[in-house]
């Protein structure tokens, strides 16, 4: 029986055996355990140990795949031994970890590894196949931008900041599922461009039961919808009223808002989604779920899913650049 790890030391280790990393991956990449083509869907395939990889019986473009094939890891010559990690160390980290404490840690280049960074984040994205969250549910919205006082009085985006409010700052919609008998706490968080009332009725009503209580602050006042139990608190006068309440959803905006201001310091508009998929995803498989089994559960989300560089950067005209490491 395979010996898996348990903890980030045993899994680097682990996964600088190309063996290990097949048999730990095979039945996560492949849900019955049954290795099939990734292009044709076949199981005639015969694995070759030379090249460390198969290749289908079917006569078609492409017939040599391996594990990487059809994941976010396709095309990539970083090898298992640092990609396997890199997942692990995302995936565990509370506060997430930088390109650069990746590139330091795996001996990449700072680039390569925010680039395998967005890659994970983006199998990270709630595929929303577990249905609609229900029971008592939390509304908010929260903004995530510099603050006048830190900046210069020369930077010139110190003039679009006024207060707290939204100007000049991304705005985060966060709808919380409160733990209930039968449904555990969870989170769906999205970028929005503005509170307007459509806005918020279009990306509450697809991820909230129709019937559901739902609680939110006094701007909920503006786009409350027929179909929920609505409750509001004012925050103006009091932060809790009876159950109406959002302290969850603060709670989650404080994970956000460290792991932005304290690990990556930096985030431009156009990728901060991903970095509000990343914790969403930890907030939605924390403990008492271990590290490995948080580890194991993402890797079976890799599949089906690419990034390419041009498409990260906005520029689908170009390829992806990465340095050159020779892949197991």
């Amino acid at each position: 029986m395979l010996n898996e790890p348990k903890t980030l030391l045993e899994a680097v280790a682990f996964f600088q055996n190309p063996d290990n990393c097949r048999a730990y991956m095979v039945p996560r990449r492949w849900a019955n355990g049954i290795v099939t083509c990734p292009r044709c869907g076949t199981d005639r395939v015969k694995f070759s140990e030379k090249h460390n990889r198969w290749q289908c019986s079917s006569h078609h473009a492409l017939r040599q795949f391996t594990l990487k094939t059809g994941t976010i890891m396709e095309d990539s010559p970083i090898g298992l031994d640092k990609w396997l990690p890199a997942i692990w160390l995302l995936a565990s980290n509370r506060n997430g970890i930088s390109s650069w404490e990746l590139h330091r840690a795996l001996g990449v280049t700072q680039k390569t590894a925010w680039f395998m960074l967005q890659r994970i984040r983006l199998a990270m994205q709630d595929d929303l196949t577990g249905g609609k969250l229900g029971g008592e549910v939390e509304v908010d919205e929260s903004f995530i931008g510099g603050k006048a006082r830190n900046m210069h009085k020369s930077d010139k985006r110190r003039k679009g900041l006024k207060g707290g409010g939204p100007a000049g700052k991304a705005i985060v919609l966060g709808i919380l599922q409160r733990e209930g008998v039968a449904t555990p706490k969870k989170i769906r968080a999205t970028v929005i461009p503005d509170r307007a009332k459509r806005v918020m009725q279009e990306n509450v009503e697809p991820h909230v039961e129709a019937g559901s209580q739902v609680y939110s602050d006094e701007a909920g006042s503006f786009w409350k919808m027929d179909q929920y139990e609505h409750e509001i608190v004012n925050h103006l006068e009091a932060y809790v009223n009876g159950n109406a309440h959002t302290n969850s959803l603060e709670n989650f905006w404080s994970l956000l808002k460290r792991s932005i201001g304290g690990t990556y310091v930096s985030v431009e508009p156009f990728h901060l989604f991903r970095y509000v998929d990343e914790q969403a995803f930890r907030f939605n498989n924390r403990l008492p779920m271990s590290d490995a089994d948080r580890f194991s559960y993402l890797l079976r989300k890799v599949v089906g899913k690419r990034l390419t560089y041009a498409e990260l950067i906005g520029k689908v005209d170009e390829r992806p650049t990465e340095e050159e490491v020779e892949p197991f």
